[in-house]
């Protein structure tokens, strides 16, 4: 069970949903050859897991990090983990997405713990979407493929309040995309503005701080 002194049940239930849903379709993902998880990647979760998702909640509420963007919210897990902090300090999630149908879903999961008024979605290519963003943000979580992480870490600099923290996820697992991660972690610890460290914490996260 998740802890309650930390997410009302309501927020917890949703989460432990995902969380089942994810561990029935990890047998199905594991079984699958490398052509086949490339073609059928859009049908699982494949969420950032609890460890993750209460670290960067933490992080939003003692920073607090009103102004938080999501690049690639997919179904929605590391959605509610954001929108729940950000409506315990009064903030707010943009969270993009190219998948429409992803959105809807993440959106219906959202309502039923309550905290959909929270969240913004832009459906589309991020590459478009994020250079009609004003900013600044103070949080910014990265999950979508691997090899779109440098082109919009370029998008965001411009973006970061003094002061902000970038999440990316994946950085250690699936360890077949461990040369983009490299190449990401590469160009964050390059930017002369930025502070970083890699973290151990599920899938492996490069937390990363604009000076």
């Amino acid at each position: 069970m998740l802890d309650p002194g930390l997410l009302d049940q309501a927020v917890a239930n949703v989460l432990e949903e995902f969380e089942a849903r994810a561990q029935r379709e990890e047998k199905l993902w594991s079984a699958l050859t490398p052509d086949e998880s490339l073609r059928r990647r859009d049908e699982v979760l494949l969420p950032v897991g609890r460890a993750a998702g209460r670290l960067m909640n933490l992080i939003i509420k003692a920073s607090e990090a009103r102004r938080i963007l999501e690049v690639g919210s997919a179904y929605g897990y590391s959605t509610t983990w954001l929108a729940e902090a950000a409506r315990a300090i009064g903030g707010r999630v943009v969270s993009l997405e190219l998948h429409v149908a992803k959105t809807e879903y993440a959106r219906h999961q959202l309502s039923r713990c309550g905290l959909a008024e929270w969240v913004d979605f832009k459906v589309g290519d991020a590459l478009d979407t994020l250079p009609q963003l004003k900013g600044p943000f103070d949080f910014v979580f990265l999950d979508l493929w691997k090899d779109l992480y440098v082109p919009v870490f370029e998008l965001l600099l411009a973006k970061l309040a003094p002061g902000a923290v970038i999440v990316a996820d994946n950085m250690l697992y699936p360890e077949h995309l461990r040369a983009e991660a490299r190449a990401y972690r590469q160009r964050v610890r390059a930017a002369p503005e930025m502070t970083s460290v890699l973290l151990a914490v599920g899938n492996g996260l490069e937390v990363s701080r604009y000076r």
